[in-house]
């Protein structure tokens, strides 16, 4: 029925030579990603540049993906650096390996540093402040995690929160960064299941939470911030948030310089009320002042900024939006009561109800935003788009007012880009009936317009502050909004994109704002890849595993690498002895869009098509794809049992023939346990299959070895010194002759070193 089909064969490649594979600057951080040194017991990374010279960073901050490592470096000045990473191997550290990497600046501009503050641990510059506690969080040691604070009521503190507890009193001068390092769950210890960050407004606590690398997140639990000054929080993914009050950060009193960048906002769990269903909040701030909410991604979030709630003053209420992107989410980007609210170089992007909300005698300056198919893009209460029905042609003041009938503010606006927007009234445009009184904004000619005092709102008589050309305003300088859209699609959300990757579909998601079933399905089943952190008792050190592909028969099917010679002992077993197993995870990846049909693994027919949609795949863009059709097939052999996952486009709900059994799909992906032995995956209903991901726990562990045989015209050549010639097959047996297709193990001694290679009988 079909050619060959090769056992799927996962390899482990040892050596004393170390391969950085990636290297990246980020904003005052860097990266790099390496294989792995079989028999390892630590990796050390340093970094140089900038009047540095070899520094050491903290060993939590190398961490195992199995596939690869990788660490990070934070706290550095903009510039250029060397990092390098070294193996400690039997109490010997490798020369190791460099890249050079460039670091940019955060982009310190908003209310959050008025009066010259620098709000978080960290100083202008990048670099840590004088005298700061750096802490790591991991799942394994949120709980357990021990500090001595100043004046606390019992120390230790033991656990993040009785941490945060201890800076409550605001008696602690030292800054504090708490690090948070993979996927953690809800801390033990909490607070309605938000952890609250408090420091009693001391002006001279600074406090940092941050991510570590692109896959930080905050599983299940949110942040409250109150009574707090200097408060940083940056580089984070938060899902699932099932707390009490509901928010994924929330500011919830008596705050002072905030400052909030670079988080992925994603859903939370419903609350009781009907518009809840993505969550309560994602970003909320209440009787708070001098902050900023900066480079953030909202995915489809749905209540995204409440802005004010029961001030009764719009005095000395300042707050910065800039940068972020809100991507296909509902509402309130911001719904501003009382504040005055500078919102500037933000994008809006499929926006299903409105952009921002002005009421309560709230004074918004709407400046060099880009708008894409933005229902309402600027609302002011009680009056404009707010109350008006296109259905009757006239304003409905009962069933239309969007913010529970409150008094409106003003929105003064300049140089927004609006595109596919159903209504927009601008102060004065003839284009529309009452302008002067039903309006969505004043627009202005030059940003440094002041709005004159005889614009009000039409339900509530209030004027705009003109807080913006006031002379305590601080200096920043505005992208155009195309530039923004840009920098904000690049920039926005956590380091390198974050870890998670999902694409909309504008035709849909752009009017919709129900919850999208698949994104909440992918965000629940969300498990992070990293499998441990340097220093902590459970971590393998010493391996991680890669897929190799053999070559043809006419090909070698080993590259070169290097062994020890306490490597090259363990080679030499009797007959019989069992092949040793690691406590590592590896995966063989099938890619369409760039393997199409040619595999060592699968045997694969049918169509392939490059009109069927892309897919995202970690940092890869997917475009071609397998249409499952009636003539499709793919069979494998595999060697022992694995975990399927085949990754179809992400709205696919259908369903997938494995093994002649329907499965249907999740989010666009089905994940299977196959036991050893031949499986088919064939058509059921109309799919397209972008990769196929083979998943092994504990793989057989056989480590390549410098190619001294070769397999040709079906004999085994060996160099001319090499003797004691045995053949194995996978399961480590004795073979009397390689007759049959499939992998064998060819093991033989050379100058003195027992070798093993690995060869394809087709």
């Amino acid at each position: 029925m079909y050619g060959i089909v090769a056992a799927i064969l996962l390899l482990f490649v040892g050596g004393f030579a170390q391969n950085i594979t990636k290297s990246y600057g980020w904003k005052e951080a860097a990266m790099v990603e390496f294989e792995a040194i079989d028999g390892a017991s630590e990796y050390k990374l340093y970094y140089s540049g900038e009047g540095l010279s070899k520094v050491l960073v903290d060993p939590q901050l190398i961490r195992n993906y199995g596939s690869h490592w990788r660490g990070d470096v934070l706290g550095l000045k903009p510039g250029t650096y060397t990092l390098k990473v070294t193996a400690v191997v039997n109490g010997t550290e490798s020369a190791g390996s460099s890249a050079e990497v460039t670091v940019s600046a955060h982009d310190r501009s908003g209310f959050a540093f008025a009066n010259g503050v620098v709000p978080g641990a960290y100083k202008a510059d990048g670099t840590l402040k004088e005298n700061a506690v750096v802490l790591y969080a991991t799942a394994n040691t949120i709980n357990t995690l021990s500090m001595d604070v100043v004046d606390a009521t019992v120390n230790p503190c033991v656990g993040l929160q009785n941490i945060f507890d201890g800076y409550k009193k605001g008696k602690d001068p030292r800054p504090l960064v708490v690090r948070i390092i993979g996927q953690v769950g809800i801390p033990e210890n909490n607070q309605s299941g938000d952890l609250v960050v408090e420091n009693k407004n001391n002006a001279h606590s600074y406090i940092t939470i941050e991510g570590v690398g692109k896959d930080a997140v905050m599983d299940g639990w949110g942040l409250r911030v109150k009574n707090a000054n200097n408060v940083e929080v940056r580089n984070l993914g938060i899902m699932n948030v099932s707390s009490n009050e509901g928010d994924n950060i929330g500011l919830q009193q008596n705050n002072e310089h905030v400052w909030v960048h670079h988080i992925d906002m994603f859903y939370g769990h419903a609350g009781s009320d009907g518009d809840q269903q993505k969550g309560d909040g994602a970003l909320d701030c209440k009787k708070s002042t001098y902050v900023t909410f900066a480079y953030n991604h909202f995915w489809d979030t749905g209540k995204s900024s409440l802005l004010g709630l029961s001030e009764g003053t719009t005095e000395r209420l300042y707050i910065t939006y800039h940068h972020n992107w809100f991507d296909h989410s509902d509402s309130r980007h911001p719904r501003v009561r009382y504040y005055s609210a500078h919102v500037y170089n933000n994008y809006y992007d499929g926006i299903s109800k409105y952009g921002a909300g002005s009421t309560m005698g709230s004074s918004i300056f709407m400046e060099s935003n880009y708008f894409r198919n933005t229902r309402y893009p600027m609302l002011i209460s009680m009056q404009g788009s707010d109350v008006y029905d296109a259905s009757k042609g006239e304003n409905d003041y009962k069933n239309k007012p969007t913010f529970s009938k409150e008094d409106g503010g003003i929105i003064k606006a300049y140089n927004n880009h609006i595109e596919g927007e159903q209504r927009f009234v601008a102060y004065g445009d003839a284009n529309f009936p009452n302008s002067t009184v039903d309006f969505d904004a004043y627009m202005v000619n030059t940003a440094g317009a002041t709005v004159p005092s005889s614009v009000k709102s039409d339900k509530g008589d209030n004027i705009y502050n003109n807080f913006d050309t006031d002379a305590n305003m601080y200096a920043y300088t505005a992208d155009s909004p195309e530039e923004a859209k840009n920098k904000v699609i690049a920039q926005a959300g956590r380091m390198e994109g974050g870890d998670f990757r999902w694409t909309f579909d504008n035709a849909v998601d752009d009017k919709s704002y129900a919850v999208n079933a698949e994104l909440k399905s992918a965000l629940n089943n969300y498990k992070t890849k990293l499998l441990g952190v340097q220093g902590e008792a459970s971590q393998p050190q010493g391996s991680s595993s890669s897929t190799e592909q053999s070559s043809s028969s006419d090909k070698s099917s080993s590259q070169e690498s290097s062994s020890s010679s306490k490597q090259d002992e363990s080679d030499d077993k009797d007959e019989g002895e069992s092949t040793s197993l690691l406590p590592i995870t590896t995966s063989l990846l099938h890619n369409f869009s760039t393997q199409a049909l040619e595999s060592e693994y699968l045997y694969l027919s049918g169509n392939l098509s490059k009109s069927k949609g892309t897919l995202n795949y970690n940092e890869m863009v997917l475009t071609q794809c397998l249409k499952l059709e009636s003539n499709t097939q793919i069979t494998m052999q595999l060697a022992q049992a694995s975990t399927l996952k085949l990754y179809l486009n992400a709205y696919f709900t259908g369903k997938v023939k494995i093994d002649g059994k329907n499965h249907s799909a999740t989010a666009g992906v089905i994940s299977l346990d196959l036991d050893e032995g031949e499986h088919s995956i064939t058509k059921a209903d109309v799919a397209n299959l972008f990769l196929l991901e083979i998943t092994v726990e504990n793989p057989t562990f056989i480590r390549k070895v410098p190619t001294f045989a070769k397999f040709h015209q079906g004999r085994i050549l060996l160099d001319s010194g090499a003797r004691d010639l045995q053949i194995f097959n996978l399961h480590g047996q004795l073979q009397s002759s390689y007759e049959k297709p499939g992998y064998y193990i060819v093991k033989y001694q050379l100058n003195g070193k027992s070798l093993q290679q690995l060869f394809l009988v087709k």
